[in-house]
């Protein structure tokens, strides 16, 4: 599925995050979800651009890229993201083992690190020589050191790593993206009032509910599925979609439709539509590495995977998972990811005006793409209605 907007490779890569975004989401259940896939994509990138073999193989089929071509899908993609209006990126890999120069050099915009019990494996000195941050104090002080570093690049949106350490991991890597868009034409707060949402489980409660009237070209249909896009200030901003299924549908069957080609789309025949849609903030912690092997990535968590693009210790995958967060409000939306991955050693005419009317009034999704409306940078689906202040939900 193609668009076309960057070339061969740009179209590739695009197309194997909206694959990852479909695939994934497919797997998270119906209940409340919020992830990330490129945030996915680009973490599960880095390492595979040190990956060779089956293992490589593997990982290639669901990034797209593998190898050396990995790391400059992961530079170009992080590049992309990081020049939209309102976006920042950022990667960082922070080792107890020897990381191979290629490697750093392969992946510029990442940032490098030593892991303080690095110290216990007498690494050269020529492997802190090629280090972008010398923090080695006390083992205690790396947690909050890393959660500081997620602090910062979240904007303070989410306040510490996925997954905790233990002492265990010979290599941390760490993605994060965060965003902030404010609407093109806000939502008149004054409008806001409750109606009846139904949620995933067919409960009927009243959710504070945003109003406002928009064109026709904000509005069309994909699949079945009723897609608004509200756009942001900004000539290189995110485009923000909200997807509305059939009574019953899930996730998996709504979510697609955001990013569905210009040719699957039907126009909306009126001249306008009233948007009723709730206020409300997602906010989930999902363990990715569960979902790995279903998306066809299985040596990879072995002991007998193959990365010696990254180092001459034996690592493997132990633990994936992602903090993710959406808030969307009158005014605009903000949203921010953290993926982190850990690895171990082991191995026409005028006419009379019509005006749709569209509520969000059951189960839904959101999905903030890139400005070229390609990369999926964000997902969620709610299921349950919303709390009457988005902030109680953090």
């Amino acid at each position: 599925m193609a668009h076309g907007s960057g070339g061969p490779e740009a179209d590739a890569a695009a197309d194997a995050i909206r694959g990852l975004a479909a695939r994934w989401s497919a797997l998270l259940g119906d209940g409340d979800f919020v992830v990330s896939p490129v945030g996915l994509w680009m973490g599960l990138g880095v390492v595979a651009a040190g990956a060779r073999g089956a293992t490589g193989d593997e990982l290639g089929v669901l990034l797209g890229v593998q190898g050396e071509a990995a790391a400059e899908a992961v530079t170009r993609v992080g590049r992309r993201i990081a020049a939209m209006d309102g976006v920042g990126a950022a990667t960082g890999v922070w080792s107890a083992v020897p990381v191979r120069e290629g490697f750093r050099r392969g992946v510029p915009d990442v940032r490098f690190g030593v892991l303080p019990w690095a110290a216990l494996f007498a690494l050269p000195d020529e492997v802190f020589g090629a280090t972008d941050d010398m923090s080695m104090g006390e083992l205690p002080d790396l947690q909050e050191e890393l959660d500081e570093w997620v602090r910062r690049a979240t904007g303070g949106r989410i306040q510490r790593m996925p997954l905790d350490l233990d002492g265990s991991e010979d290599l941390v890597l760490l993605n994060a993206l965060a965003l902030k868009g404010s609407w093109a034409t806000a939502f008149s707060g004054h409008l806001t009032r409750d109606e009846p949402f139904t949620d995933g489980y067919g409960d009927t409660r009243p959710v504070p509910t945003m109003h406002k009237r928009i064109p026709a070209a904000w509005v069309w249909y994909a699949d079945g599925v009723t897609v608004v896009e509200l756009p942001c200030e900004g000539e290189r901003s995110v485009r923000v979609r909200f997807v509305l299924g059939p009574e019953g549908a899930g996730p998996a069957e709504v979510l697609p439709a955001a990013w569905a080609a210009p040719g699957a789309r039907r126009p909306l025949v009126a001249d306008s539509a009233d948007l009723a849609l709730p206020r409300f903030s997602l906010r989930t912690t999902t363990d990715a590495r569960e979902h790995l092997p279903a998306l066809g990535v299985i040596r990879a968590l072995c002991r007998d995977a193959e990365f010696p693009g990254i180092s001459a210790a034996d690592l493997y995958i132990g633990r994936v998972a992602q903090s993710a967060v959406v808030d969307v409000a009158e005014d605009g939306v903000e949203a921010a990811g953290v993926t982190q991955v850990t690895m171990t050693r082991g191995a026409a005419p005028p006419r009379h005006k019509v005006v749709e009317r569209i509520a969000f009034d059951r189960p839904f999704g959101v999905v903030v793409l890139d400005g070229a409306a390609e990369l999926p940078l964000f997902v969620g689906w709610r299921s349950s209605a919303p709390l009457d202040d988005p902030l109680q939900q953090a």
